[in-house]
């Protein structure tokens, strides 16, 4: 559970090609890369984000920007598009290669129909790819996290728990189709028992499977931390709990008790959640509480610059937590990372993310940002959606890679 990837039998795919067609800005692109660490650097707008984007198609969900089917195809396009990658293992690792995951969209009968294919193969949908690649990010979008809503803290615990269980999306998705449908029939004056009754045992079902969900991660995770933590990492560790009434019934009760008892909270609580026009109880109403740990304050309470500092420490932690729950060392998307730290925090980030032992793929606005890593790192200048070498490590021989 502690042990780094490098050092482990984790698997640690690696991109070595990323072909794009009539996605976002990109009209085409065809992307070779030789290292375990990608850098992108580049004004506001030439392009860098939508690469990162493209890759995170590959994991169940929509995407580090949650967008709409349609706004991932170029405008001026054929309406569809398509995203390709070619992973390779490293030495030792199973996987060999080259291994080809692809994704896209195509106008069909009913408007865009999203495709994905393994070797080519179609399969049903991305979950497929979890038993292939594991991907995990950081976005300026997250800068707000533990100063904003409660909703922002549960989509943010909801990737952190997807990354490692492939099915959670779904159970989310099903619980939020079950809730609107309660709403209506409470709304609807249509609460007739049988009905609500139906609509709650499968609300109760799906609200516990997705808390305990949460749970597992959470506490799998503070583990993790409380394991390595170094008061004078420049990464602060933290302190994570989960709060909801239903996370203290989830914490409380067997999973078939939770059940009941939840569902007898949702029953009793009808005419309260009428007025309400919306379902009171349950994982949509759950925070994810977040603590500074070497100052033991709140998250939210800590300066700005500490809060980046402890985003980026939980997301390298449950970097480390996928690989060793899912036993392959994830891909790590860094948009706009290295601007916010000085140069000594910025090598200490570089030497952090080269110890998790997945590849790494991060992006700038200037190419001065990543001047540490000349040499170990293939780095591309991006303008206008084009994208150039700057500098490659020399691609290692087929003996060397493990392909």
């Amino acid at each position: 559970m502690t042990m780094a990837a490098s050092d482990s039998v984790f698997r640690a795919p690696r991109v070595r090609r990323v072909a794009l067609a009539d996605f976002r800005s990109y009209p085409a692109l065809d992307l070779r890369l030789s290292s375990n660490v990608a850098a992108l650097a580049g004004d506001n707008g030439a392009g860098k984000t939508n690469l990162l984007e493209a890759l995170s198609l590959f994991t169940p969900g929509r995407g580090l920007r949650r967008a709409d089917l349609a706004d991932l195809a170029r405008e001026g396009g054929g309406g569809g598009f398509a995203v390709s990658l070619e992973l390779t293992g490293q030495k030792g690792d199973p996987l060999g290669g080259p291994l080809q995951l692809g994704t896209g969209a195509e106008i069909g009968d009913t408007g865009l129909q999203k495709k994905f294919r393994v070797d080519r193969e179609p399969v049903s949908s991305s979950r497929a790819f979890a038993d292939h690649v594991r991907i995990v990010w950081l976005t300026p979008s997250m800068d707000g996290l533990f100063t904003g809503a409660a909703g922002d803290r549960r989509r943010f615990l909801d990737r952190l728990v997807l990354a490692v269980d492939s099915e959670h999306g779904a159970r989310v998705n099903a619980l939020e189709r079950a809730l609107r449908n309660r709403n209506r029939l409470l709304e609807e004056r249509r609460g007739e028992k049988i009905w609500l009754d139906a609509a709650e045992r499968e609300i109760a079902e799906l609200a516990i499977a997705v808390a305990a969900a949460r749970r597992e991660t959470v506490e799998r995770l503070a583990a993790l931390i409380a394991a390595g933590r170094d008061d004078d990492s420049p990464f602060p560790w933290a302190e994570i709990a989960l709060e909801g009434e239903i996370d203290r019934l989830v914490g409380e009760r067997p999973a078939l008790e939770a059940e009941d008892c939840f569902r007898a909270l949702l029953r009793d609580n009808r005419a309260r959640d009428a007025a309400a026009g919306r379902t009171l109880a349950g994982p949509q109403a759950s925070d994810l509480v977040v603590r500074h740990g070497p100052k033991q304050c709140e998250a939210r309470r800590a300066s700005t610059g500490e809060q980046k500092a402890l985003l980026v420490g939980l997301v390298l932690a449950h970097a480390r937590l996928v690989a060793a729950m899912s036993g392959i060392a994830p891909l790590v998307l860094l948009d706009e990372i290295a601007a916010h730290f000085d140069p000594l925090r910025r090598r200490a980030l570089f030497d952090a993310l080269t110890a998790l032992g997945g590849q790494i793929w991060m992006t700038g606005a200037d190419l001065s940002l990543f001047e540490d890593l000349c040499g170990r790192a293939d780095i591309f200048a991006v303008s206008g959606s084009q994208v150039a070498p700057v500098s490659q490590v020399a691609p290692v021989s087929q003996d060397e890679s493990g392909a």
